[in-house]
């Protein structure tokens, strides 16, 4: 099984003692999305967790920590933009975010580092010419830290209209993506790292970027040292290549700001949910009603055990 934490929220910047409050108990409950009093427990024992794929845009709260995931795999999605509070409003400065990639990267290794560059958004005040200049920026101050850097462009989703009113936003053309890519491609390798594309349909192979699996099965099999038997993730866009995993977040709870979310739609509800934070719950910012139905989930290791290699 694929822990992802999360593609919901930023657990690593604000809810890493509640992750690893659960990871010391060994199980969490989740909520679906689509019915909110259906509830998965989810076992966490590390015999039937092949990897926690982690996503960030700071995860310095979980660094002193990290030892409480000496029996587990994991690898980090980080996000490292350079878009002012316009865009980006709650997160700490540039800097101080790179240098924790740094020191993340240090400990774990550049392997289990991603550097996501995303979304690229353009208008007036981020045209081509910035994106390119700031990306070539971060990839000098990153080139010993990562291996591979994923991009994306901005989706309009519905629910962002009122976030970005008045900022000139529009889904980029296929000669505005083709130029970015041509900008940031020669930088990453001269950096030492590949760079792909997440859940684009556009074929920017002539500037050498692929198509990313950002939950990564054979990423997972190679720091395993074991193959793994992960199917694809149905449940994401038909261009998306991640594997299939669990997520452990709740939508409506990230404070990060970021005014092209997805994952935030309701103010409301999201002021709510914070104010039910609890870290010994099981349930991320939730708690269990007598309405709610539980279901342990079945879950295993996806590991093909008789093909990994001896210790």
């Amino acid at each position: 099984m694929i822990i992802s934490a999360s593609r919901r929220t930023d657990i690593p910047a604000f809810f890493s003692e509640w992750f690893f409050g659960r990871i010391e108990e060994k199980y969490a409950y989740v909520r679906n999305p689509m019915n909110i009093h259906q509830v998965s427990k989810i076992n966490l024992s590390p015999d039937i967790v092949d990897c926690i794929v982690f996503w960030s845009k700071n995860p310095a709260p979980m660094l002193s920590k990290l030892g409480v995931l000496e029996n587990y795999m994991y690898y980090f999605q980080y996000t490292l933009n350079a878009y002012g509070p316009d865009i980006e409003q709650n997160l700490p400065p540039l800097a101080d975010r790179i240098e924790t990639f740094q020191k993340l990267s240090r400990i774990i290794g550049r392997q289990r580092m991603i550097w996501r560059y995303d979304p690229v958004i353009l208008n007036e005040r981020y045209p081509v010419e910035w994106h390119a200049s700031r990306y070539a920026d971060i990839a000098g101050r990153l080139s010993s830290y990562t291996d591979k850097c994923i991009i994306s462009f901005i989706d309009l989703y519905p629910g962002i209209s009122g976030r970005i009113k008045g900022k000139r936003f529009h889904e980029l053309s296929a000669e505005e993506k083709r130029s970015l890519a041509g900008a940031f491609s020669p930088v990453a390798r001269e950096n030492g790292f590949t760079i792909d594309t997440c859940a684009e349909d556009i074929d920017l192979s002539d500037f050498g970027v692929g198509h990313a699996h950002c939950i990564d099965d054979k990423l997972i099999s190679r720091l395993l040292d074991c193959p793994i038997n992960a199917a694809k993730d149905t449940g994401q866009r038909p261009a998306c290549g991640c594997a299939a995993s669990i997520d452990l977040g709740l939508y409506n709870t990230c404070q990060n700001g970021c005014v092209y979310c997805y994952a935030n739609h309701n103010d409301t509800l999201r002021r709510r949910n914070l104010q039910a934070y609890d870290v010994r719950s099981p349930l991320l910012c939730s708690q269990l009603t007598e309405a709610d139905k539980i279901t342990e989930r079945s879950v295993k290791s996806l590991r093909e055990t008789q093909l990994c290699l001896p210790l």
